[in-house]
């Protein structure tokens, strides 16, 4: 089982972002941090979850930087019995907000990985990015964490924002070598409904030979993809947990949970989840919906697919891509080599 846990709040709005955060609501974070723990409260006895039965914890954003660690204490206290022993928590960060004092005490409260949102070491992008850290406070950020003895650290890369070239993204692959990371999530840049790159969508390059040169450069210094956007001589659990459709407790305003065949969806505005936490929408996924997400994860990282989840006419159309180079099949299951072409080759077998 794992657990995800929703921090809405934002240094500053990035023109990309289209996740449920906020700048300007900073005086209810107390207010906010106690009705998660009514929440997380109540999903544990949903979740049936008993002694050691978290796998994974990861919290996300919004920024959970902004919230002092002071905030998170009661949260962690009430999730200590049911962590496994070696669980995975993550906690993501910006470099701005992640002073050494709010690392030391997050590593204090157990969090044994960090992912800083760096997206570039190039002073312009970020600028334009509208990121609220420059490079060296990204560089400090992580060596902080390294210092205080954080086991895994990860960090986020954008390409295909207008401006990039080959020289640039280069270079933010070797500064990103140059630090005690782990891990690197490299994604492409998309423009979405509501952000403000929605209204100059021509912000985004349509490179796909960039996509490439990126995930090579990354690969050939020893960080393996094992998604999409993922590479790392570490891999994930939490991350890999979601493709291997793991039940998971979402927590939090905009958060998103699952159990077994439904979805559950607490609200998404701050003052109405503090209000109440425990008004949740529930979504029952249908046996062919469940299938589809399970191709559609399985192509487009290393776990594959299972052979045994698809009917005769998929299996079918799976080996004639096996045939053709691309898939490849091994024993009982189909493995996709080309992440990049995940959602043609799902469309295709689900056709």
């Amino acid at each position: 089982m794992l657990l995800y846990i929703h921090i809405p709040y934002c240094d500053s709005k990035c023109h990309y972002c289209s996740f449920n955060s906020y700048v300007d609501k900073f005086d209810t974070r107390e207010d906010y941090m106690i009705a998660l723990h009514k929440q997380l409260s109540f999903e544990l006895k949903r979740f049936s979850a008993k002694p050691h039965s978290i796998e994974t914890v990861f919290i996300g954003g919004g920024t959970p930087s902004t919230v002092a660690p002071e905030l998170y204490v009661p949260i962690f206290n009430l999730l200590k019995p049911y962590l496994q022993k070696n669980a995975e928590v993550t906690t993501e960060a910006n470099p701005n907000s992640a002073t050494k004092a709010w690392l030391k005490g997050m590593r204090d409260l157990g969090v044994n990985r960090v992912s800083f949102g760096v997206q570039s070491f190039d002073y312009e992008k970020l600028k334009a990015l509208n990121r609220a850290h420059n490079p060296q406070q990204a560089k400090d950020a992580i060596l902080h964490a390294h210092e205080l003895g954080i086991k895994h650290l990860s960090l986020d890369l954008i390409y295909n924002y207008q401006g990039d070239t080959k020289k640039l993204l280069l270079n933010d692959i070797k500064e990103a070598f140059f630090l005690p990371i782990d891990h690197i999530s490299a994604y492409e840049l998309t423009i979405e409904d509501g952000t403000q790159f929605s209204s100059t969508p021509q912000v985004k390059q349509e490179d796909e030979n960039l996509a490439f040169f990126v995930s090579n450069e990354i690969e050939k210094r020893g960080f393996k993809a094992y998604e999409i956007s993922n590479f790392g001589s570490y891999q994930s659990k939490h991350n890999r947990g979601y493709w291997e459709t793991k039940d998971y407790m979402g927590t939090g305003a905009g958060a998103v949970g699952f159990l077994k065949d439904r979805r559950f969806y607490p609200q998404t505005a701050i003052e109405a989840y503090i209000d109440n936490p425990l008004k949740i929408t529930e979504e029952i996924l249908s046996a062919d919906k469940l299938l589809t997400e399970k191709i559609f994860l399985g192509l487009r990282s290393s776990l594959g697919i299972k052979k045994s989840l698809l009917s005769a006419k998929m299996i079918e159309k799976a080996n004639i891509l096996c045939k053709n180079g691309k898939l490849l099949c091994k024993n009982r299951y189909y493995y996709n080599e080309n992440f990049f072409l995940s959602d043609e080759l799902a469309l295709y077998i689900l056709g």
